[in-house]
């Protein structure tokens, strides 16, 4: 067994594509309409699907904003350093937060970023 993906809602589709592939570094893997649904479905991640887990980017043409609910937290993402990836993403107009520093009660060192949609993404340093 292997994880495949992780499916978040979107209100702009275009603007959550951006966001990941231009300031995250993801790659759009796939994208495809199913009119009949009045949806659309975009894939964007780190690398292949058959190897890596994916973002599920779920666009439903009637609806421009959701609300998270209390169930959700956050996704994480392995950098290598955790203060020049979040000074990077602000400059090319991500949200920061929460600033890169040290965990609470502990040492790792975490930042955390906002989407388009308000999803919160943690950026984690990577463990030698």
């Amino acid at each position: 067994m292997r994880l495949l993906h992780t499916m978040i809602r979107v209100g702009d589709l275009q603007r959550s594509i951006q966001f990941y592939t231009d300031i995250l570094g993801m790659q759009l893997l796939r994208q495809k309409e199913y009119p009949e649904g009045k949806f659309t479905l975009a894939f964007v991640g780190y690398g292949d699907e058959k190897e890596n887990t994916v973002l599920e980017l779920t666009y439903n043409w009637d609806t421009t904003e959701y609300t998270h609910g209390k169930g959700f937290g956050h996704l994480a993402i392995e950098v290598n350093d955790v203060y020049q990836a979040a000074e990077k993403i602000q400059q090319q107009g991500g949200k920061i937060i929460r600033k890169a520093g040290p965990m609470n009660a502990g040492t790792t060192i975490i930042a955390f970023v906002e989407d388009p949609d308000g999803y919160q993404i943690e950026l984690i340093g990577k463990k030698s």
